[in-house]
């Protein structure tokens, strides 16, 4: 695990402090209106730090690679479909979303810090001395909230116009991809459920990625059983699951616990009852991807999976 990481220890006290002096120097030329309000960020960032999974898509999306990134859920790196983006550079790790290296943070000597919504007020004001910090207002969950966000990334990168094409493009190729779906008659509704060693969890409707399977005409439905906080519902026996009516089935796993236990439903008789199930329209989808990620990049592999399952 990490260590102290918003409370330096005492002894190391002197070379935090001098470190944070070296972070603090770069020239300041653009504002951006954040969570915290309008703070002034470099004109040309060289050293970018993220500490949330859409500030390094939006990032690579606009062709800068960070010098530090947090680990996605479910893993001890960046997300698979990370991988394929980064060129042989790897940021180093620097935490996890909500338990950030402060230390790990200042030895990359940003110039700027790309946050996720909700940063906790103590750790925005330790991570402000080092560099900018760049905070994404909060909102209600929409599957839409990646655009403002990855907006706001690229505004303080100084590369709106490399953000705003690679949204377009998305909204262009998920067009596309629901016209073709529509002229080859495939469509119905979608459930999309995150399997875990406790259990299935039924995501809403109102994720990044489900958003995009609504985007190319599937109607996606949660059967109600989402818990208070609206993201997803508790886990679910295999019983409950069948309260899922969906004509496809996306279903996601985050790592080798999840496969396994998506290994031992499967071979379950209520598993096999599911009418999707018998249906064949069961897609295995990466979790990291499906129900972690989000950004441009995130919705151009999401769109990659819906075409190969639905136009094979």
């Amino acid at each position: 695990m990490f260590a102290s990481l918003f409370r330096p220890q005492r002894h190391a006290a002197a070379g935090f402090a001098a470190m944070l002096a070296l972070a603090a120097g770069s020239a300041q030329a653009a504002s951006v209106a954040t969570a915290n309000g309008e703070i002034e960020v470099p004109d040309a960032p060289e050293r970018v730090v993220t500490l949330y999974e859409g500030a390094l898509d939006a990032a690579l999306a606009a062709g800068v690679t960070p010098r530090g990134a947090v680990s996605t859920r479910g893993g001890d790196g960046v997300a698979r479909y990370i991988e394929t983006h980064l060129d042989g550079e790897r940021p180093a790790i620097v935490g996890v979303v909500r338990e950030i290296n402060l230390e790990a943070v200042l030895a990359e000597r940003p110039d700027l810090i790309l946050a996720a919504p909700r940063l906790a007020d103590e750790q925005y004001v330790l991570l402000s001395r080092i560099a900018p910090t760049v905070v994404p207002e909060s909102r209600e969950v929409a599957p839409d909230n990646w655009k403002a966000e990855a907006r706001l990334y690229g505004a303080a990168l100084g590369r709106e116009a490399e953000l705003e094409a690679a949204i377009g493009e998305v909204e262009a190729r998920a067009a596309e991809l629901a016209e073709a779906l529509s002229d080859a008659e495939v469509g119905g509704t979608a459930n999309l459920v995150r399997w875990m060693p406790q259990g299935p969890l039924v995501m809403s409707d109102s994720l990044f990625s489900t958003g995009l399977l609504a985007e190319v005409g599937l109607d996606v439905d949660d059967a109600g059983l989402l818990n208070g906080r609206g993201v997803h519902s508790d886990p679910l026996s295999l019983e409950n699951l069948s309260q899922l009516e969906g004509d496809w089935l996306f279903l996601a796993t985050l790592n080798e616990e999840g496969d396994e236990a998506l290994a031992a439903a499967e071979e379950s008789p209520a598993f096999a009852r599911l009418p999707v199930v018998k249906n064949g329209q069961v897609v295995p989808v990466d979790g990291q991807l499906w129900t972690s990620a989000n950004g441009p990049l995130a919705a151009q592999a999401i769109l990659d999976d819906i075409e190969a399952a639905l136009l094979p």
